[in-house]
């Protein structure tokens, strides 16, 4: 099928995603599909609501998030300097079962004020909550993080890595409490394009691909109820932790 290319920036960085997925809804009335389709329409951000730390829900801070000749780019050019205005591009609709595929690559040097970590380092966020149910100041949502990382200097840096803002995952029976995991991912400089692909089974497991490699794959996603930067008490039911789908988030 046609694919669409689109444009992110973290501080400084571009990333550039295409975005199709074959999926079966979160909802049990909803039919399932095995067809890849695309999530972005290539003129507006129809179907996305930005949330940024400190704005409402639905609120572009600064143009952040902008369509450029058919592409989503993120770009911090109306910033005069960071101030921990982290953003996420949700799209409308939650998932459980699907397989989303896109290119990104970075450009670019760091915005004033940017946190070092953050430096050509971007995301897609998987079994997100809601963004309704998120808070103001919330400078992430409780998810699955597959982490985008470009190459800084000379030193070996893997892409396709996860991390757990909020919850905790189970990797060869051990669940595993470090927030960032590395994949077995090459490491990719420069203005690159690479492409990556996230195989996602409900609440059974995860699986990262970069460049049609698999470099990562993990089960059983879970809320982390003691995460003291992501409150999760609004959002566990019964005493359920298990991450069984939600929201995608860039």
């Amino acid at each position: 099928m046609n694919s669409h290319i689109h444009r992110f920036k973290t501080f400084s960085s571009l990333v550039c995603l295409t975005v199709c997925l074959c999926s079966s809804p979160a909802t049990a009335n909803e039919s399932a599909s095995s067809e890849w389709r695309n999530l972005f329409n290539g003129k507006d951000l129809t179907g996305w609501k930005p949330k940024f730390a400190g704005q409402a829900l639905g609120t572009n801070y600064k143009n952040t998030f902008q369509v450029v000749n058919g592409t989503i780019k993120v770009s911090y050019d109306n910033y005069e300097t960071f101030n921990g205005e982290f953003g996420h591009l949700i799209y409308q609709t939650p998932y459980s079962h699907y397989r989303l595929r896109f290119d990104y690559r970075f450009t670019g040097e760091q915005t004033k004020g940017g946190p070092r970590w953050a430096f050509r380092n971007s995301g897609v966020m998987v079994h997100s909550q809601s963004p309704e149910s998120m808070t103001i100041e919330q400078d992430f949502p409780a998810s699955i993080e597959v982490q985008l990382l470009g190459q800084v200097g000379t030193k070996e840096r893997p892409t396709g890595n996860v991390c757990t803002p909020g919850s905790h995952i189970v990797i060869n029976n051990i669940l595993e409490k470090e927030h960032c995991i590395n994949s077995t991912s090459e490491t990719y400089a420069g203005d690159i394009w690479v492409t990556a692909e996230i195989e996602v089974s409900g609440n059974d497991y995860i699986k990262h691909y970069i460049n049609d490699q698999l470099v990562l794959s993990y089960r059983f996603p879970q809320l982390d109820p003691a995460d003291p930067e992501v409150d999760t008490t609004n959002i566990i039911k019964n005493n359920n932790l298990a991450m069984t789908g939600g929201f995608i988030s860039f």
